[in-house]
């Protein structure tokens, strides 16, 4: 078993395992764990109540934070003619058509967040599957990736647009903002978050969609959050 440094053992002894916790005090406590120089990021993990063995019980969609996640996301673009003009214009960091996939497929390049592809594209974006799919970079009409508004796809991701994908347990795992994020955006962050996400239940679940959130620094120790809070 690894062992835990001075630094993360002195954190967890603030953080109540069995307790949940409001939004704010779980805000506060993320700030006081987090210890480490750089502005790590804080992410959300969900545990859902979808049999992840079912299609029609998938989650996959895009859910938009209200003060983005902090990071700069380099975006690619699949597209020609208008549309590789409107996603250049937009503020995409690669775009491209045929060539673009060649260099992903025989260099293996893969320097970006998201990728996007207009829909004529995807007769050579979609022999990519077997290089991006694993990676969660595979544009698909679910995630809003495959668009022929390719500008305001860009603009969103940019923004803070974030993909939302069940693991193979059935969990959910985002990034939902900073550590130096004041107190109230990283909480509105959270709060739209679980919000979106739960509107995303997919018919057939049985019982608590939601069943367990936690919230976390990169390298700080997990703090469970009230789901209460958060229903109508």
């Amino acid at each position: 078993m690894a062992k835990h440094s001075k630094r993360y053992t002195e954190a967890v002894k603030k953080v109540d395992r069995n307790k949940l916790y409001s939004l704010e005090d779980a805000v506060r406590l993320i700030k006081e764990t987090s210890t480490v120089k750089f502005n790590e990021t804080i992410e959300m993990s969900v545990k859902t109540g979808i049999d992840p063995k079912k299609n029609e019980q998938q989650v996959r969609n895009t859910i938009t934070l209200p003060n983005g996640t902090g990071k700069s996301v380099k975006v690619l673009v699949f597209a020609v003619g208008p549309n590789a003009e409107a996603a250049r214009a937009a503020g995409a960091d690669y775009v491209g058509g045929e060539e673009l996939a060649q260099k992903i497929a025989s260099e293996g390049f893969l320097d970006f967040d998201v990728a996007i592809a207009s829909p004529d594209t995807m007769g050579f974006v979609g022999k990519l599957g077997k290089v991006l799919g694993p990676r969660g970079l595979m544009p698909s009409p679910k995630s809003g990736t495959v668009t022929p508004n390719i500008a305001e796809a860009v603009k969103s991701f940019k923004a803070g647009r974030v993909e939302v994908r069940n693991d193979k347990t059935g969990n959910l795992h985002l990034p939902v903002g900073k550590k130096e994020f004041e107190s109230d955006k990283l909480s509105e962050n959270i709060k739209s978050a679980v919000q979106q996400i739960n509107a995303l239940r997919p018919q057939g679940v049985k019982g608590r969609f939601l069943q367990k959130l936690v919230v976390s620094s990169t390298m700080g120790p997990g703090i469970k959050l009230d789901i209460s809070q958060f229903e109508a």
